[in-house]
């Protein structure tokens, strides 16, 4: 059985998370990452092998923390798994703040030296492809297809109008308590109108 780390990965992530969210990514150098954690650099280089991969590392780990809520919600009837799929994304940002303002303020191309690698967007279209298959099935559910078209609305409720709502109200502390329910009417609207325009 390998020793236990000395250095916790999230200890490290979350230093450079702060680092980012503070001073913006060029502020998340690897010393002061290393000063933040505790973690020696040494240790970061062997681990992440370099600043990129720290910060990579630091924006994927919140994108899986958004979609594994996501993914869970469920309901009982296809608009209620939509109503909750989106409630998840407030719930999200509520009980993790700092990930949610990393995902919504800074893409992966701002974070890294260069351009984000082959590794990367594999990775990337990997960890989205469950979260699409699901919006995909809704639109089937929801509409008895899965075209283009009833997707990007299943899409638009689901994705793109939390997203905003989240956005907006990112910095705010605490963000307001009617937030789920605004969210889940404006949902139930969303996916309502376009049933009548189909």
């Amino acid at each position: 059985m390998a020793p236990p780390r000395k250095h916790e990965t999230d200890v490290i992530l979350d230093a450079a998370r702060a680092l980012v969210l503070d001073g913006g990514p060029r502020a998340a150098s690897v010393a002061a990452i290393s000063k933040a954690s505790g973690a020696p650099a040494g240790t970061l280089y062997h681990r992440f092998g370099n600043r990129d991969g720290i910060l990579t590392a630091a924006w994927l780990r919140a994108l899986e923390r958004f979609q594994a809520r996501a993914l869970a919600a469920d309901g009982a009837t296809p608009a209620d798994t939509a109503v909750a799929m989106a409630v998840a994304g407030i719930g999200f940002a509520r009980d993790l703040p700092d990930d949610a303002r990393l995902l919504l303020t800074i893409r992966p191309g701002d974070l890294l030296d260069g351009e984000p690698d082959a590794a990367f967007r594999e990775t990337l279209a990997a960890m989205n492809a469950p979260l699409s298959a699901r919006v995909a099935a809704l639109a089937r559910q929801l509409y008895g297809r899965g075209d283009r078209r009833s997707v990007d609305a299943v899409a638009r409720a689901v994705a793109d109008l939390p997203y905003a709502v989240v956005r907006r109200h990112a910095h705010d502390e605490p963000m307001p308590k009617w937030l789920e329910a605004d969210v889940a009417a404006s949902v139930r609207a969303v996916l309502e109108s376009f049933r009548e325009r189909a």
